[in-house]
């Protein structure tokens, strides 16, 4: 049984409407209201369509500040942050020494030695903290601060009628507002492929903002979503998740755990020339040098891969499908693969194995799958 050591003020909110609260990144998360296809296909849909609201505070907000803040986030990620204004936040990587993914995360710049660091489950804090040890820096983790994410095309139309401005807010920037009456944050950021945005606020006014943003939003379609929808949303976007994609749950045969940005396709989160992050000098060492690669797969018919699906060629397996997922609103089979470099070709034919012994013809396919020139997630106005 998981340890939960940490609490979003929303659990009781979850559990009203079906939630059972499972451990993810230490906090009860609502992985599903009803484990049912027929809320999955609803809560996918409501996303794609119009609006879905999603509690998303799981993740771990890191502030990092002091007149250091800069120079240690730039030797733990691969961004160049002195281009970051304070306004504008971006997605970057963090490596251990020997160039190997350890996480990811959105870094924001709130003013000029006042930064926040958000990530998900690798320990992205602990390398923080270690670098900031002995400078004029301080990394502070907040668990009060709670995340919303409210995505999907009628997001930026409800926010109007209540934030003035918000139309102009750039993806990937972000403003100091307030949301009916309590103070927020909002970004232009999210884990959908979607146009949507990211609202922080304290823990006090989380259900005050929850409540109101269902109910003001319940005849635009806003509903709430449960957290599993993020599979299928993300699956078609190309957006991967630590770890289900990467070696720890998909290990090598004789190595140990531990993919490159090169082989997972990250490679354009280290701003162009940088160095002197950690594992720099083997991150660029590991160009060409892949073991395998992240790419896509399309597959036949409706019937979707399984997670954790054989790929195979020729009969003989060569990979796995991290998630697979079918799509009524987009009218595609796909699914995100682990398989050779030789393989990682548009057009490869293929073949997925699920669980059950099924096998279904695919090929090999660049991604995303939606939103392919990413014109829905970046638009203005």
């Amino acid at each position: 049984m998981a340890i939960m050591w940490r609490n979003s003020a929303l659990a009781h909110r979850h559990a009203e409407i079906g939630g059972e609260l499972e451990d993810w990144n230490g906090m009860g998360t609502a992985w599903f209201y009803d484990d049912t296809p027929e809320r999955a296909k609803a809560d996918y849909e409501a996303i794609r369509t119009k609006a879905g609201l999603m509690d998303v505070s799981g993740l771990k907000k890191c502030h990092v500040v002091g007149a250091d803040a800069a120079y240690v986030i730039d030797r733990v990620t691969t961004r160049n942050v002195e281009k970051i204004m304070p306004g504008r936040s971006v997605y970057a990587c963090m490596l251990n020494d020997q160039g190997k993914f350890i996480d990811d995360c959105v870094i924001y710049r709130l003013a000029v030695n006042s930064w926040l660091v958000v990530h998900g489950t690798g320990t992205g804090m602990e390398q923080l903290s270690a670098v900031a040890a002995s400078k004029n820096c301080e990394v502070i983790f907040d668990d009060d601060m709670h995340d919303m994410s409210l995505q999907g095309p009628v997001a930026v139309d409800f926010l109007a009628k209540h934030v003035p401005g918000i139309r102009d807010l750039a993806y990937f920037g972000l403003m100091q507002t307030k949301l009916f009456g309590r103070a927020v944050m909002i970004s232009r950021t999210g884990y959908t492929g979607e146009r949507g945005y990211e609202i922080f606020c304290g823990r006090k006014d989380a259900v005050h903002l929850w409540d109101s943003i269902l109910s003001e939003g319940a005849d635009m379609g806003i509903r709430p979503v449960q957290f599993s929808t993020l599979d299928l949303l993300r699956t078609e976007s190309y957006l991967l998740f630590y770890p289900g994609d990467n070696s720890e749950t998909h290990p090598f045969e004789d190595e140990t755990c531990g993919d490159t940005l090169w082989e997972l396709g990250l490679e354009f989160t280290v701003s162009p020339g940088k160095t002197g992050f950690i594992g720099a000098e083997n991150h660029y060492a590991a160009k060409d040098k892949e073991r395998f690669k992240i790419y896509g797969v399309k597959l036949d018919g409706i019937t979707p891969a399984d997670e954790g699906a054989d790929l195979l060629q020729n009969g003989q397996s060569v990979g796995v499908v991290t998630y697979g997922m079918y799509s009524d609103v987009n009218k595609h089979n796909v699914g995100i693969a682990r398989m050779p470099v030789a393989c990682a070709v548009a057009g490869t034919s293929l073949t997925v194995r699920n669980g059950d012994g099924t096998e279904i013809a695919c090929v090999a396919s660049e991604m995303p799958f939606y939103d392919e020139d990413k014109s829905i997630r970046a638009a203005k106005g």
